[in-house]
């Protein structure tokens, strides 16, 4: 086979404070659609890639994280979806769909395909395996049903709603006929959350002088469950209007991964008061059960009883523009960017 221009993007060097698309950069390469027979490798043609807040952590030089730092000069990774090129792996053949972790460039070599999920289902859109059928589909999954052992009737709180997780996280708690409340940080978003999602209420959080009040407002005995995709101030209000034995699942911080200096949570003597189990998880522990998630949710979304909304940045270029427009709130649902079609 040939050689195929490949355009990547590429990580300057390691980033302080808030993000800017010049911490990036295009670089365009060349490479051979061709894999070593005795590599194991899998070489793919990236579809989507996937921008997540967790991304911003690796921007930097971190040690002891659960992931590694991005690599200054080379291109960056995430999740993605992808279409076989050339494999020589066993489990992988040429035109096979999959999604998983991939480079933030037009073709990238895997060199660790078990870690990729074969598509199966292309009755609904490829670009939704970036999402609600790929990592934040598995995070709101396993964090909600699992790690927070919902119960009908409960009271559920979820931060940056109308995010990829966030907003999926909402839905289920309604199919399980738990009373929802989320906040987002603009009015389009909370009247999406409301009139799409089908939450039973939701707020801008700028809008609030007083989060706790704004809280006590919306859930005047307590909450039961809270999905924290926020941290700093909002967990802090957050821990004041918990009921006793409440959950509260740790997603993500993404008000502090911008911060030098990470603001301090003064409230945690609640944990005590009230009996609280507060756990952090990573959504490659619930990676197991993602067979058993996607028979959960495939029929609901067939049916339009779970709604998903999607933010599509087109062609690669705009990668860069896309991530750091996370962190103002810029993207409304779940940011990706279409490197190619089919």
């Amino acid at each position: 086979m040939g050689e195929v221009s490949n355009k990547q993007i590429l990580l300057k060097d390691y980033v302080n404070g808030f993000p800017k698309e010049s911490d990036m950069e295009l670089k365009i390469s060349t490479m051979k659609l061709k894999v070593p027979e005795d590599s194991n490798s899998v070489l793919v043609k990236n579809l989507y890639l996937s921008c997540d807040p967790y991304m911003r952590p690796r921007m930097k030089k971190t040690e002891g994280s659960y992931t590694d730092s991005f690599s200054p000069g080379s291109p960056i990774v995430g999740f993605g979806v992808a279409k076989v090129v050339d494999s020589a792996h066993p489990k992988f053949k040429k035109d096979d769909l999959v999604w998983g972790i991939t480079g933030w460039e037009e073709y990238s070599i895997i060199k660790a395909p078990d870690t990729l999920f074969k598509i199966h289902n292309t009755d609904v859109p490829l670009s939704y395996y970036t999402g609600i059928l790929g990592m934040p589909g598995i995070t709101a999954y396993g964090g909600f049903y699992e790690l927070c052992s919902p119960k009908k009737g409960e009271t559920v709180y979820v931060s940056a709603a109308s995010g990829a997780v966030g907003q999926l996280v909402g839905q289920f708690a309604k199919l399980l006929g738990c009373y929802v409340v989320g906040s987002a940080g603009s009015k389009e978003k909370v009247e999406l959350l409301k009139n799409k999602f089908g939450f039973d209420e939701a707020f801008n959080y700028k809008e609030e002088q007083d989060l706790s009040a704004a809280l006590k407002r919306y859930f005047p005995d307590g909450i039961d469950i809270y999905f924290e995709n926020v941290g700093g101030k909002m967990l802090d209000a957050v821990l004041l209007n918990m009921r006793i034995h409440g959950r509260i699942a740790v997603c993500g911080f993404i008000s502090q991964y911008n911060l030098e200096q990470p603001e301090g949570v003064h409230n945690l003597f609640c944990l005590i008061s009230k009996r609280l189990r507060m756990q952090g998880f990573l959504a490659a522990d619930y990676f197991p059960l993602y067979q058993k998630f996607v028979e959960m949710v495939t029929p609901h979304i067939k049916e339009g009883k779970v709604k998903y909304v999607e933010d599509i940045a087109e062609g690669i270029e705009s990668a860069p523009g896309a991530l750091v427009g996370l962190f103002s709130g810029r993207n409304v649902g779940k940011q990706l960017v279409r490197v190619a079609r089919e």
